[in-house]
């Protein structure tokens, strides 16, 4: 939750504690702001951890969509203004993200929310309640804002973009297709997202079916690494002159091929 703003209260609270203590500290995942914190709360822990989440449920139809990155918000507008007529839960990376999928479905009328960790308790709170009511349509959320999210007979989870932690797709789409009630999973794949396609698909143990049925599909996806800011990694250009010999170029794309 600290995407949320809460590390700050955490820490309030720690100050208010003694010194000397006994304490449990428990996450789903263990990312390097999380490994900060916990060593700053900790003395010597012993770290407990249980084997990844790997498998998703055979009741939930997964399919991938290739599609170009400036073309993923039009056919994201697309599929919901064609294809699917219900409540669908759209995961962003960014919080910029989640608020530019939101606006752009706005100005289609398609009613849509987003909550993330610049929005108040409130405002989160309201979201999920339009959402669940079905007053609004569309709930566009980080990873982060989305943890407890507990939506009953929610059928569509859309991935916008795949996060570079395998579990994380799994925990996404198990929002849907639970208690044996079926459901589907769609995820948009460009380039910056093949690598992490992969690396999903190796964790799942099977590949995910390729969804060609679309007007944006493309086959020319070429792999790429992603930057901080969600764009395509460039690395810096080589200086005229300096001796290079025994260094590696970086390498921004890759071919990537996969069996149909």
């Amino acid at each position: 939750m600290l995407d949320m703003g809460f590390v700050h209260d955490v820490k309030r609270i720690i100050k208010l504690l003694p010194p000397k203590r006994q304490t449990l500290f428990f996450s789903a995942t263990f990312p390097d702001e999380i490994s900060k914190l916990a060593n700053s709360m900790l003395t010597n822990p012993v770290k407990v951890e249980v084997a990844p989440v790997s498998a998703t449920a055979d009741t939930i139809n997964q399919k991938v969509y290739f599609v170009d990155k400036d073309d993923k918000l039009e056919l994201l507008t697309h599929i919901l203004q064609n294809d699917i007529k219900e409540s669908v839960l759209v995961f962003s990376r960014t919080k910029h993200g989640a608020d530019k999928i939101a606006r752009k479905l706005q100005s289609h009328k398609i009613s849509a929310e987003a909550i993330h960790g610049n929005k108040s308790q409130n405002q989160r709170q309201n979201a999920l309640s339009n959402f669940k009511s079905g007053k609004t349509r569309i709930l566009v959320a980080t990873d982060i804002a989305a943890r407890g999210i507990d939506i009953d007979e929610l059928k569509y989870v859309l991935n916008f973009e795949l996060s570079d932690v395998s579990e994380t797709y799994v925990h996404r789409i198990g929002r849907t297709g639970r208690a044996g009630a079926e459901g589907s999973s769609i995820s948009f794949v460009d380039g910056l997202d093949l690598l992490n396609l992969k690396n999903t698909e190796k964790l799942i143990g099977k590949k995910i079916p390729v969804e060609k049925d679309h007007p944006f599909h493309t086959d020319n996806l070429v792999a790429q690494k992603r930057d901080s800011n969600n764009k395509a990694f460039t690395p810096r250009p080589r200086v005229p002159g300096k001796d290079n010999a025994g260094s590696k170029k970086p390498n921004n794309k890759s071919n990537f091929t996969r069996n149909r």
